[in-house]
């Protein structure tokens, strides 16, 4: 092939090859560009399955454009030739990388988190890779990790090129479910992402055999020996990183791509933070020592008068100093319960994370009703739910700094709540958190409280400032999901001057809590406001309640 012109192609130089292709690297004629031609062997070219997968494979990756993807440019027969053609990475697989040995640190957690925003991306646009390992990964000459390799890629809605209950992809690098010839997602990936981190950061597999059968038995029951066990240096952190990659259910691995990069991002910089400060500490020692021997009297008495001053100001001016509360919106849960008897909790659980939030002095939490007043102001009156891009929208325009959102979904009897707390101005995800329980009482008795610590941490409130007037959510509404349900419709009908039907449901809800002090209050301006004895008082907010929804659903509508 070496010389031959294939369409518009060049072949120049062989790259390398392997079951499903052989890739040559080959200039395009038209463009004046260097690209990487992939052909289907000619062995396989009258087998139609094969060549399905490799149209497949074109499709899958055609349909991602991100910088740690491989770009296809297009697919095309030629001269009885099946070919892919798609942008050439000058550098070396990560299987190559590996070879030399564990990789340092800082290179290991930047590639794990390079390929998890690559993978992130396909799974936003329902490819799953099924086949991720350090082979299929390129590093390049200027230390970018891509992603190759999408000929297992399973495509959302399209039928599956392999027969039910066969395995697909490199038997190290699958998942529990994925060896067993189960259905596979996203998880899966992450799975194999999580098993190529433990590669880079050990030298081996941490999961391993004679033969494939001790291998697949190994990773469905066997666990893989601690990354401290094996080197040095490793942060406690990134072993329960590497170790939530590699649970062995798939509910207790990270559930998205973009919360494991998440983490790796926040111990990469803790990391760099160490690093700077031992340096600047060592740059400084001597001079420091000299400084202390000369002044080491009059400075620790201005420290002691410092220290007790902070420590006696509450008791002499009534309060602590307090940094200016962060700005925060809670926006629209997700129900994946798959059953819409649950729907209402779509309402419910965000606006118990408000009044959790609500709580800290360190929190400003904002409306649902001030959000909908800021889409009326925009001219937007027509908007009814506020998802994920229309909350970055109004959030900026609010100067709200993060945002809130998330989902819930089922399992038996446990309900599982994830909540992602993400940087309105970047679009990060700044942190990543799920709480679970048995039943849906669990939501009320600890998952709010559980996931409102969480949120609170990822906006870096310190574990002093977390406990600080932090109350059970359950202490301050109710104990009982059901009174707080008919709670919020008693509230929603207040606002919207539906007294009687407020009325009933605010009785219902202290009918079924006697203890609800928040329900007696409004079924107390309720009833002041009938109107067989109107006194003039109006709700509080009345006039500025827009009805608007704020799920999909006509019967959730902002309070």
């Amino acid at each position: 092939m070496i010389g031959k012109k294939v369409s518009h192609f060049q072949i120049l130089d062989k790259i390398g090859q392997g079951g499903m292709g052989v890739v040559y690297l080959a200039e395009d004629t038209r463009l004046k560009r260097t690209v990487a031609l992939k052909f289907l062997p000619s062995h396989l070219l009258g087998d139609d399955q094969e060549k399905a997968r490799f149209i497949h494979e074109a499709q899958a990756a055609a349909k991602l454009d991100h910088p740690n993807i491989c770009t296809v440019y297009e697919i095309d027969d030629a001269e009885g030739e099946t070919f892919i053609a798609m942008a050439y990475i000058d550098g070396a697989s990560l299987k190559e990388t590996i070879a030399s040995g564990p990789l340092p640190l800082e290179n290991a957690i930047a590639y794990a988190m390079q390929i998890g925003r690559g993978l992130h991306e396909a799974h936003t646009n329902d490819v799953v890779h099924r086949d991720v390992k350090p082979a299929n990964v390129v590093v390049s000459d200027k230390g970018h990790a891509i992603v190759m390799d999408f000929g297992l890629a399973k495509l959302k809605g399209q039928t599956k090129l392999t027969r039910s209950g066969t395995t697909v992809g490199t038997v190290a690098y699958m998942s529990p479910e994925q060896a067993r010839g189960e259905r596979v997602d996203r998880r899966s990936d992450i799975w194999s992402l999580g098993v190529v981190l433990y590669e880079m950061l050990t030298g081996q597999h941490p999961f391993r055999g004679e033969h494939e059968t001790a291998v697949v038995y190994s990773i469905v029951n066997e666990d893989p020996e601690p990354v401290t066990a094996l080197r040095t240096g490793v942060p406690m952190e990134l072993e329960r990183i590497v170790d939530k990659a590699l649970a062995k259910s798939p509910d207790e691995r990270y559930q998205h791509a973009d919360e494991l990069v998440a983490d790796l991002k926040k111990l990469r910089g803790e990391l760099s933070s160490r690093r700077e400060t031992v340096a600047s500490r060592a740059a400084g020692k001597d001079a420091t020592k000299s400084r202390f021997r000369a002044f080491w009297i009059p400075a620790a008495v201005v420290l002691l008068v410092a220290a007790g001053f902070f420590l006696l100001k509450p008791a002499l001016i009534g309060e602590a100093p307090v940094a200016a509360s962060r700005p925060i919106a809670v926006i629209g849960f997700t129900n994946q319960t798959g059953d819409s008897a649950f729907d209402y909790l779509q309402e419910v659980i965000p606006n118990l994370l408000i009044t959790s939030l609500e709580q800290s002095k360190y929190f400003n939490v904002t409306t649902w009703e001030r959000l909908y007043d800021l889409l009326d102001q925009r001219g937007r009156e027509d908007v009814e739910f506020i998802d994920r891009e229309v909350g970055f929208e109004l959030c900026r325009l609010d100067g709200i700094e993060t945002v809130v959102l998330g989902s819930f979904t089922k399992a038996g009897n446990v309900f599982v709540t994830d909540v992602k707390i993400l940087d309105v101005q970047s679009k990060e995800l700044l942190k990543s958190a799920s709480a679970r329980g048995e039943g849906v009482a669990s939501i009320l008795e600890h998952q709010i409280d559980d996931l409102g610590r969480e949120i609170s941490r990822g906006v870096g409130l310190s574990e002093r400032a977390l406990k600080e007037g932090s109350q059970p959510i359950a202490d301050v509404t109710t104990k009982s999901m059901e009174a707080y349900n008919y709670f919020l419709r008693g509230r929603d009908d207040y606002h919207k001057f539906y007294l009687d039907d407020a009325q009933r449901s605010l009785e219902k809800a202290v009918e079924l809590d006697s203890t609800f002090a928040v329900a007696y209050l409004y079924l107390g301006r309720t009833k002041n406001n009938t109107v067989g004895n109107f006194t003039g008082f109006l709700p509080l907010t009345a006039g500025k309640q827009k009805n608007k929804l704020i799920g999909p659903h006509a019967n959730q509508r902002i309070l």
